[in-house]
């Protein structure tokens, strides 16, 4: 007798018409697109939550950026809030999109955001243009667009995350060299030294500020302000001592740029100001760019630099070592301060006596959720 054939399980039934029913992801995001189209706010916020981390959507919903840019516009402040954070998201780490979103005419928009009442929008538009800015393609129409000046002001005014990342903005704009005179301009610097002060020496934000700073300090008017600032040659030499590698390598670069265009009306300045143990340090564990510039900064600090040849750089690093090994590296603000004081006065006695020669050393969402990667 033949036995009746196997029955189909039910599980398979339900899992195919699900399938049968469910739409493709394609179908769906040109929905979603759609539905953006049509000005839906929840769809904006919808669109915010699938590039949060997802650069396969970013690619996918590239076409939501225009209809974005046309809510951006709105009157309603929810609906350009959404869209404001979706085009962040969808701009970060897309290039493709980048460029889409300033071609779809989003700068207007955002930096009337920039001067809004409202904090929070202040600071996701401050977001936005950091992103943008990292675009070769988009700086130059960002530098363009009266950002700066703008920039600034939220630097000088805004809450505690605008003013960081309206630095890194402002240091991705500066490095196209014409717009160093645009900022110099709006007076940044008395903002910048109160950022350092006022936030953590080694923190990425302090490595931005410093390399900013930096080139701020090629201009006299550059160097006039910063002296003119309370403490503002000290916390550059704070960042010196405090600070990550590379904001070590950017403050000796800031305080050489300076001796280096005037060393009669600097030297005794940045003296003063104690720089001399964190440059000593530096020469020995600081990157190669920053042991070559202290170390050229160390020259033009002596008493008679060109008088007699310059201290052997081998001499020099290895009195350093010989210190910098005996520093707990747990104490480097009294111990610390206090060996390479006595340094000083050893390296005195060879800068001054010294008859040997020797060669001097010389880069998606605000808010909760946001991501501000460049």
């Amino acid at each position: 007798m033949d036995s009746p054939p196997p029955e189909a399980s039910p599980s398979r039934h339900t899992t195919t018409a699900a399938a049968a029913e469910r739409p493709s992801e394609a179908a769906a995001l040109r929905a979603l697109v759609d539905r953006v189209r049509a000005g839906e706010v929840e769809a904006a916020r919808e669109v915010r939550r699938l590039t949060r981390a997802s650069s396969r959507h970013r690619r996918k919903l590239a076409a939501a950026v225009e209809p974005l840019v046309a809510m951006l516009r709105s009157a309603a402040p929810d609906a350009g809030e959404a869209a404001l954070l979706a085009l962040l998201n969808l701009a970060v780490r897309d290039e493709r999109n980048k460029t889409k979103i300033v071609d779809a005419g989003a700068l207007e928009p955002l930096l009337g955001y920039l001067q809004s009442s409202d904090l929070n929008l202040q600071e996701y538009a401050t977001a936005a243009l950091l992103t943008l800015s990292a675009s070769s393609t988009t700086k130059p129409i960002i530098s363009a667009s009266g950002a700066i000046p703008l920039l600034v002001k939220v630097l000088k005014e805004g809450n505690s995350q605008a003013k960081n990342d309206s630095v890194m903005a402002l240091y991705n704009l500066s490095t196209i060299t014409d717009n160093l005179q645009t900022i110099l301009s709006v007076q940044p610097i008395p903002s910048l030294i109160e950022l350092l002060k006022s936030g953590k020496r080694s923190s990425k934000t302090a490595d931005k500020c410093c390399a900013l700073l930096e080139s701020l300090l090629a201009f006299d008017q550059g160097r006039v302000a910063l002296t003119s600032e309370e403490g503002g040659v000290l916390t550059i030499v704070e960042v010196l001592e405090e600070g990550s590698l590379l904001g070590r390598e950017h403050a000796v670069g800031a305080l050489l740029t300076m001796c280096e265009s005037d060393r009669n009306k600097y030297r005794d300045i940045i003296l003063n100001e104690g720089a001399i143990p964190g440059l000593l340090e530096l020469t020995v564990h600081g990157t190669p760019k920053s042991r070559v510039k202290a170390h050229v900064l160390l020259d033009l600090l002596r008493n008679s630099p060109y008088s007699r040849s310059k201290l052997p750089a081998d001499t020099l690093e290895n009195i350093v070592s010989n210190i910098a090994s005996q520093i707990d590296g747990e104490d480097r603000g009294g111990k610390a301060k206090k060996m390479l004081a006595e340094m000083v006065k050893v390296i005195a006695i060879f800068c001054n006596g010294s008859r040997h020669s020797g060669n001097n050393e010389f880069a998606g969402d605000a808010g909760p959720g946001l991501d501000r990667t460049e």
